[in-house]
């Protein structure tokens, strides 16, 4: 008894537990593995984040106010990225091509060229980018010229506070988008518009340049702005003339005004 006394008396004191050092634990409180050391956490983190796949989006509108507020809600969003603005639709088509966005997000009435031909072009060179044509008014013409120039999203600029992102998102996932009020009608019969008979007589060549007619550009202006010669313009003008059967400068306005070419 004396002998197993005098052990027990021997046993060293339990090593009392000390609390963890700040810099042992990770941001929520844990205790970090061996060895890993915050900066490398950080760096391991911040690498994870670059690697994440991230939206590109472009957005084309002549208010530099209106692109700012578009840019800010847009990249509220993680993984959306705006990375590239254009004021005119001349530059909306040399940044697309440069950038390659996931999505374009055009004013319908650019100025230079107008967003139904900066969809053409847009769906033409960067077949992977999906277009939303953002619209000041609504109107059934403007809709078809939508779907026929290769744009899936259509969204008025009055409902953009409570449809960009959820638009935005349709078109990541390849899928349409149409506000309005016959937005239902149009999704029913999105194919059937597309193979309607009822395209425009002119050609987008000669759509644009009936635009920038319609807009005040003389033949030398508009051949500068399309890198044509003066005599291609005119040969473009007379056939839009003809084919509209209008014999004024004046009549070439009244039908861009009408199908939504320029704003009237």
């Amino acid at each position: 008894m004396t002998m197993i006394a005098r052990k027990l008396d021997d046993t060293p004191p339990p090593i009392p537990l000390l609390p963890a050092r700040s810099d042992m634990l990770d941001g929520l409180g844990r205790v970090r593995p061996p060895g890993a050391h915050p900066g490398l956490l950080a760096a391991a983190n911040e690498s994870e984040a670059e690697r994440a796949p991230c939206t590109r989006i472009l957005v084309a509108d002549d208010h530099e106010v209106v692109r700012c507020g578009l840019r800010t809600v847009l990249e509220r969003r993680a993984g959306w990225k705006v990375v590239a603005e254009a004021g005119d639709g001349k530059s909306a088509i040399a940044k697309a091509v440069e950038t390659k966005p996931h999505v374009a997000i055009i004013d319908d009435l650019l100025p230079l060229m107008n967003g139904i031909e900066v969809t053409r072009q847009i769906r033409a060179r960067c077949p992977a980018t999906e277009v939303l044509v953002f619209a000041t008014y609504e109107s059934e013409p403007l809709l078809r010229e939508i779907v026929r120039s290769g744009g899936r999203a259509y969204l008025r600029k009055s409902d953009a506070a409570h449809d960009l992102i959820a638009a935005v998102e349709a078109l990541v996932r390849h899928k349409i988008f149409f506000t309005g009020n016959f937005s239902q009608a149009l999704i029913e019969t999105y194919l059937s518009i597309i193979e309607a008979d009822s395209a425009s007589p002119l050609s987008p060549r000669e759509r644009v340049v009936v635009q920038l007619i319609a807009e005040g550009y003389s033949n030398r202006q508009i051949s500068s702005v399309l890198n044509l010669s003066i005599k291609t313009v005119e040969t473009h003008r007379g056939s839009a003339m003809r084919k509209m059967n209008v014999s004024s400068t004046a009549g070439l306005v009244r039908y861009a005004v009408r199908n939504a070419l320029v704003e009237a």
